[in-house]
């Protein structure tokens, strides 16, 4: 079987999708790392403001349907790199089936029960080509995907964390799944390999970049690792893009419970210590130290900008359309001026 390079656009009645009211189509060239419902949420947002939109993905997933394909096929997980594509869907009728269809859970006695259906029409796409970006965007001509989705690197990665369990008790904690649930406190985190070849094309767009966005997201399992691809933050370093970081709204349980909005700041400075942020967006309803953020911010080389971006009152879910709000401003504006 044969794929074509440049299909034709098989989607009726396409549609550009909509977006906040008064809100510029930015002509800015997007780029927005992370992983799993973080990377989903920012992009759900972003999608709205630029035609010229990015995502560059974590594979270190080794949990659920995405850990069984890795594991059985060889592949890259699969899981993350779905939502992204599923987040990215235009807005009429044929993205949001397919949204659907890509989102949809087999329910079984038998070997698909969990598997989604999304990261089985991936993964086929994969072996067709023998090319991990080539599938990606052939998934995303499916879709109609407002935006490219990318690995971030072209192998199937592992997480490995220093762990503290208190009272002198210290482990090391391997793999994605294990380090995102583990009841102690992460203090460091690695790959392994430890110097994975990065994704040409994801280096290439942070380098060509006007804007970067990491977070929201999994701290140690989502947002940090891609500082530590060696090629992709040697470019997230030296880009000419301004960088923005999207605070959680909440530490979930595991591998940031109890962890200050000022400590999730620090830990991203100790595993890149020459990354420079110049702004970083926080909910002022989820800030627990304001003086203590600023500080962080400051040292991080930018400033804080306070936007409710949540759902509702202690939410601990953005609102695509809040957030799209706020790094409007961001984004249209410079950076030194926001207040």
């Amino acid at each position: 079987m044969s794929i074509r390079t440049s299909p034709q656009d098989p989607r009726p009645g396409r549609r550009r999708a909509s977006r906040p009211h008064g809100s510029p189509l930015l002509g800015s060239q997007v780029v927005a790392l992370g992983g799993g419902h973080g990377l989903a949420a920012s992009l759900a947002a972003l999608r709205h403001l630029t035609e010229h939109l990015v995502a560059v993905v974590t594979v270190a997933d080794d949990g659920g349907s995405s850990g069984r394909l890795r594991r059985e096929l060889g592949v890259l997980p699969p899981g993350d790199l779905r939502m992204a594509l599923a987040a990215l869907c235009d807005d009429g009728e044929w993205g949001r089936t397919w949204r659907d269809v890509m989102q949809h859970r087999f329910a079984s006695e038998g070997g698909l029960d969990q598997h989604a259906v999304g990261n089985l029409l991936i993964v086929a796409l994969w072996e067709l080509l023998d090319d991990p970006v080539a599938g990606l965007d052939w998934v995303g001509r499916l879709l109609g995907a407002r935006g490219r989705v990318l690995p971030m690197s072209l192998s199937a990665l592992h997480i490995e964390a220093d762990v503290d369990f208190g009272g002198g008790r210290t482990a090391v904690v391997r793999g994605q799944a294990e380090v995102a649930t583990t009841t102690g406190r992460v203090t460091a985190v690695r790959l392994e390999p430890t110097d994975p070849v990065a994704c040409p094309e994801a280096v290439e767009s942070v380098r060509r970049a006007d804007w970067v966005v990491l977070g929201p997201g999994s701290w140690y399992t989502s947002v940090i690792p891609h500082l530590l691809v060696p090629e992709l933050a040697d470019a997230l370093v030296t880009t000419s893009a301004r960088r923005c970081l999207v605070l959680n709204l909440a530490s979930p349980s595991g591998e940031t419970a109890g962890m200050s909005d000022a400590a999730h700041l620090d830990a991203l400075h100790a595993h890149s210590p020459k990354l420079r942020i110049e702004v970083v967006v926080a909910d002022p309803g989820s800030v627990d130290d304001l003086a203590a953020l600023e500080a962080a911010c400051g040292r991080l080389g930018g400033r804080l900008v306070l936007r409710q971006v949540s759902r509702g009152h202690h939410s601990a879910h953005h609102d695509p359309l809040r957030l799209a709000a706020a790094l409007r401003d961001v984004l249209d504006s410079n950076w030194g001026d926001v207040v």
